[in-house]
């Protein structure tokens, strides 16, 4: 059996044979491989570096006491840096599994998207969990920037989970079981201290002995960056940073110590990253000059780079249309982004060929993870020759009144290149102007193809970007290799250090991973020969039609449509689906059901397999990316879920003994915002927002008492483990939690309700303490973002404001109790209890964010389908949602009433002729035509509506359309005379103010 010591000696060879050097873990403690200066200094300007070293990384935070089977306060990290970058990182790494004895072509190796970041040291880069059998094993990361610097060259971190690997590699299924040594279990060597160290940190580490600790390290890392010296001062940094984590575990870090204390350490730890490049260049960046070599792959594959274009001469190319193919390859996308991705290339090729004078048919663009591969259909060999008019200046400029040519004249002839004599005569736009006749002669496809793809391929772009050891490009994850193809011919494109060629990769663990194309209309035959499926929409199939067979051998089924979202990101987070059921405990089954289907869909991707009641059944379909060793693959994915449901066992657990009381003290300890106080603090002033918000809704007595017990214990679950574990449980668990602990049902169902929606089409709160709640909620979070300037900008909306005002919005459209509710009035009452706890708030501010939740009403009604002049029609009553949703179906249920077109004509005529500002009064012995009197009357008996909705005031109102029309007919509205005009505009103006008010009859009138 391999042992855990066997294991590090075996990657320490791995890379030292490749080229690393070898350090050793640094002398005071750290978080984890990063933080040593081996990484986090040596990342840090252009000397390259190679490193390879075992990392023991401490956690205060993720003590156990040893009984956790997956928890320890010390786990073991073997870190590796790679810089620069080279070209082959995901190969290399997949040899060193190997070198552990782990066959990747039995084992479901996958790269999982990861964004990762460490604030604290103004770090961050992109990469990938490695995922093995479903168990995180790596974390994989092309560093971007550290201590805020931009890193150039880019570094590779890659840092394995040793206790992990080394678990599901010895079948076990407790940390204390692993083998570490020859007659020596991990635990019998490391059990005393995890449990000794566990007591330290939760139970007995003394508070102020620490915070002294903290003030004292602090100081000297602080005066250490003063006396240039960033070696030692990044020691006591990172000894400051233990001391903060020790005091974070004994839950003595308050909010505001928080913040302070995190900006502090951010700021030490970016200064001494600025000072350590100083000193590497006073000292001349010395390991430029060094003979590091250049690192040994091995038989590590490397992506397809051809070393030199092939050069076909043009008289052998063919001279009728062929067809064209590309395939970009890249080191695995996120899910989200195969799917931008191939919209990208389809319409940067589409448009480029329009602008083209080639011929062609249909453009295809298909995609994974790995490759997005475009075709087109019949592309011409040769652009037609061309006659163009270049335009000059206007005729008039370009002559006199004699017709001699002017300076402009001839400056234009001059840098045309041609004679004043030859400036012909054209109209553009209707306007003469001088121009000259071009010729153009018609392009190869080559040198079009050539330019088109290196335009294709350098405009990819999503969210979030990145470099490598490219000079030039930038995209979500790195760009490896090129075919570009037209017929049997390579098209020469090249762009920054990347060239087109004819060799594709298949799948890494194939026999022959890079294989020869030999034409266009053979590179998706190809890919697809080894098993890859390239279009999306087939991939999903083949997932849906998986996962539906495998459920149904065991009698359940799987439910597509509401695990839609699920089933697209396991389409794109793989090439050739492989559906494999597995099992885990029934006995887990007793966990509540939303703890169950987070663990496997967030953290895992798997699909839940249900009865046909609908019932979770101790069932789960996986997708691995390929043939793999089914059992194996199985019994790991297995294991990998029962530990994860174990920790969610050991935290509900605690979670229960733990008085819901002391729960809610405990959101204190959790930082919502620094300047808007800790999380208990929002929580207070959610339960008092919706307080002042219940006074305007009618609610029994049951309902108000469910409201104040609500709020007395709002956001009370955030600072229970298994929240903290799984962030998306928050309303789950506290539903949960409040029924186990006696609390009537529903105070608990409100508790959940005041989370709702969570998502764009997600439930509604249903009941009103719920959804008052939920309401308070959104207000607080945008009148405090607003007040402090946090507004969301562009694409950046970090506090998910868009998705509160389409909550508030929503909300306030479901619920007829609420209509009274105004967006202005929540808002105001957020904002006056900011105030009460000392935060400024500026009127300002409170409109700017109105404004934004109002914008949210058309916006969610258009997403619904909703004809844009409707919309318009209600759009002046959002600040109102529920009366603007009232108005809305208002119009909908009297659309097809014969009476209501010419009535809604009739009052937005009125609109049109009398001004805004038109008191709805009239001296009624002005009125003395025929016509003036008959409306006057109707006018008279006319009920005021303006409270009421549309379907009151239609029976009433549509008596006044015919002696309206007469009236326009016989009358003079604008009449010369000052005192009858305004007689008959305030007659006028009494129809429109006895209306259902806030409603657009202009818009309405369109619509209908």
């Amino acid at each position: 059996m391999l042992t855990v010591q066997d294991a590090l000696i075996r990657l320490q060879k791995f890379w030292t044979d490749r080229g690393c050097m070898v350090v050793q873990p640094f002398n005071t403690e750290v978080g984890a491989g990063t933080m040593n200066p081996a990484t986090v200094m040596r990342v840090l300007g252009p000397e390259p570096w190679r490193v390879a070293y075992v990392e023991p990384s401490v956690r205060p935070d993720d003590s156990r006491y040893g009984e956790n089977p997956n928890r320890l306060q010390t786990h073991t990290q073997f870190q590796v840096i790679l810089k620069p970058d080279p070209g082959n990182p995901q190969e290399l790494y997949l040899e060193s599994l190997e070198a552990l004895g782990i066959d990747i072509r039995a084992h479901d190796v996958r790269f999982v998207e990861d964004n990762w970041q460490q604030p604290a040291i103004g770090a961050w880069g992109l990469g990938w969990e490695v995922w093995l059998d479903g168990m995180e094993v790596t974390q994989f990361t092309y560093f971007q920037q550290v201590g805020g610097q931009n890193l150039d060259p880019v570094s590779v971190e890659l840092t394995y989970g040793i206790e992990r690997i080394m678990m599901a590699q010895q079948g076990v299924s407790h940390f204390k079981d692993m083998q570490y040594a020859p007659g020596l279990t991990y635990g019998e060597v490391f059990g005393q201290s995890e449990y000794e160290m566990s007591r330290y940190y939760l139970d007995d580490a003394d508070i102020g002995a620490n915070q002294d600790l903290f003030e004292h390290y602090t100081t000297e890392a602080q005066r250490l960056i003063d006396a240039r010296l960033p070696v030692p001062a990044w020691t006591y940094v990172l000894k400051s940073s233990h001391a903060f984590n020790v005091l974070d575990a004994r839950g003595a870090v308050s909010t505001t110590e928080r913040a302070k204390s995190f900006s502090l350490m951010r700021r030490l730890a970016r200064e001494v990253g600025q000072l350590w490049v100083e000193r590497r260049e006073e000292l001349d960046f010395p390991l430029l000059k060094a003979d590091l070599g250049q690192i040994q792959v091995g038989s590590a594959v490397m992506p397809p780079r051809p070393e030199e274009p092939e050069a076909p001469e043009a008289a052998s190319l063919p001279t009728d249309a062929q067809d064209f193919a590309l395939e970009i390859g890249v080191e695995e996308l996120p899910p989200h982004v195969v799917g931008q991705a191939i919209d990208q290339v389809r319409q940067a090729l589409t448009d480029g060929l329009a602008a083209t004078r080639l011929t062609h048919g249909a453009i295809e663009v298909v995609g994974t993870p790995r490759r997005i591969v475009a075709t087109v259909a019949g592309l011409s060999a040769r652009e037609p020759d061309a006659e163009t008019l270049r335009k000059g200046p206007k005729v008039s400029a370009a002559y006199d009144s004699e017709g001699n040519p002017t300076k402009a004249g001839e400056g234009f002839a001059r840098g045309q290149k041609v004679a004043v004599e030859d400036l012909e005569r054209a109209e553009f736009d209707g306007v003469e102007h001088v121009a000259v006749r071009i010729s153009e002669q018609g392009r190869d496809v080559l040198e079009v193809m050539s330019a088109l793809v290196a335009d294709v391929v350098g405009s990819l772009r999503a969210d979030k970007n990145m470099r490598w050891s490219d000079p030039q490009l930038s995209y979500s994850r790195p760009i490896r290799w090129l075919v570009a193809l037209w017929g049997e011919t390579v098209v020469p494109a090249q762009v920054s250090g990347l060239r087109a060629g004819r060799t594709t990769y298949v799948r890494r663990t194939d026999a022959t991973p890079l294989v020869r194309v030999d034409d266009a209309a053979g590179l998706r035959n190809t890919l697809e020969t080894h098993g890859l499926v390239l279009d999306p929409a087939k991939r999903r199939e083949l997932v849906v039609e998986q996962a539906t067979e495998l459920a149904r051998g065991v009698g359940g089924t799987v439910d597509v449509e509401a695990e839609a979202a699920l089933v697209d990101e396991i389409t794109n987070l793989v090439e050739e689906p492989r559906g494999i059921l597995g099992s885990f405990g029934p006995k887990y089954l007793e966990l509540p059901e939303q703890i169950l289907t987070t663990v496997m869909r967030k953290h895992q991707r798997y699909l839940p397999v249900r009865d046909e009641s609908g019932a979770l059944m101790p069932h789960f379909v996986t997708m691995t990316n390929g043939e793999v060793d089914e059992d194996l693959v199985r019994a790991g994915n297995e294991s990998v879920l029962r530990a994860r449901y174990e920790d969610a066992a050991f935290f509900f657990d605690s979670d229960l003994k733990v008085p819901l009381a002391d729960l809610r003290s405990g959101i204190s300890k959790l930082t919502f915002e620094d300047r808007i106080g800790s999380m208990a603090d929002r929580a207070d002033r959610i339960r008092d927002v919706a307080t002042a918000l219940a006074a305007d809704v009618d609610l029994d007595a049951d309902e108000r008492s469910t409201l104040a017990r609500a709020g007395e214990l709002a956001k009370f679950d955030l600072s229970s483990q298994m929240v903290v574990e799984l962030s998306s449980l928050a309303g789950t668990m506290a539903r949960e939690y409040a029924s186990r602990a006696g609390e009537p049902a529903a105070v608990a169902e409100a508790l959940w309700q005041m989370e709702l929606p969570r998502s764009t089409g997600d439930a509604l709160p249903d009941s009103t303490p719920g959804a008052l709640l939920a309401l308070a909620d959104r207000f607080d979070l945008l009148a405090a973002m607003f007040a402090i300037g946090a507004k969301p900008t562009g694409s950046s909306d970090p506090f998910a404001l868009r998705r509160a005002a389409l909550g508030v919005v929503n909300i306030l459209r479901a619920q007829p109790a609420l209509a009274s509710i105004t967006v202005e009035r929540g808002l105001t009452a957020a904002a006056d209890r900011l105030k009460q706890q000392g935060v400024d708030v500026s009127d300002e501010s409170v409109e700017s964010a109105t404004e934004f939740v109002v914008g949210r009403f058309g916006q969610a009604l258009r997403d619904e389908g909703v004809p844009v002049g409707l919309v318009n029609a209600v759009q002046a009553l959002a600040e109102a949602p529920g009366t603007a949703e009232q108005a809305l179906r208002d119009i909908q249920q009297l659309a097809g009433d014969p009476q209501l077109a010419p009535t809604v004509e009739a009052v937005q005529r009125i609109t049109r002729i009398v001004p805004a500002e038109t008191a709805p009064t009239y001296d009624r012995a002005l009125l003395a035509s025929d016509a003036e009197d008959a409306l006057a009357v109707y006018v008279e008996e006319l009920p005021d509506h303006a409270r009421d909705g549309l379907p009151a005031w239609l029976p009433d109102a549509h008596r006044l359309v015919a002696p309206l029309t007469t009236f326009f007919d016989d009358v003079l509205v604008m009449d010369p005379d000052e005192q009858v005009r305004a007689a008959r505009l305030g007659l006028l103006q009494t129809i429109v103010d006895r209306a259902p008010a806030g409603i657009d009859w202009k818009a309405l009138d369109s619509a209908l």
